[in-house]
């Protein structure tokens, strides 16, 4: 986790900032925390894509569509405001490296953690897919490793 920088959000929604956590091309990832101490992941689109209502209206699908999920190998939807000046949206945080930094920290992996890994992957995106949704950006970087 970075700290945050000047200029950047100390609040969305009901949450208060703690740090950012990543960005990509869509938007920032902050951790964030609730007023009754949950510890939630922010993501924030970028500005730019907010004067953007094809963007928007894809943006409020997806959250919809994410929503409907909510599976144990999913982290859950909490909260999101697709309509807000700078849309955001809140899931659970997972707590754990992405399978890209594990990866590079670590070199490659036992087996036993491939298969497990494989396995909750497998079990995701069963769930998604059984919801008749296909997940467009299934990559290391997108997959946490926790207990």
């Amino acid at each position: 986790m970075q700290p945050l920088e000047a200029g950047e959000p100390r609040t969305i929604g009901a949450y208060r900032l703690l740090g950012r956590l990543g960005a990509g091309g869509m938007g920032r990832v902050y951790l964030g925390r609730s007023a009754g101490g949950r510890t939630v992941a922010v993501k924030i689109v970028h500005p730019h894509f907010a004067s953007d209502e094809e963007f928007r209206a894809r943006f409020r699908r997806e959250v919809e569509a994410a929503r409907r999920v909510g599976g144990e190998w999913t982290a859950p939807v909490l909260d999101a405001d697709p309509d807000a000046p700078v849309p955001w949206v809140a899931t659970g945080y997972v707590a754990g490296p992405s399978l890209d930094r594990a990866l590079a920290a670590h070199g490659p992996l036992p087996e036993a953690s491939v298969r497990a890994i494989g396995a909750g992957l497998a079990r995701a995106l069963v769930a998604v897919h059984g919801l008749g949704l296909v997940h467009r950006d299934v990559k290391p970087s997108n997959v946490m490793l926790t207990l």
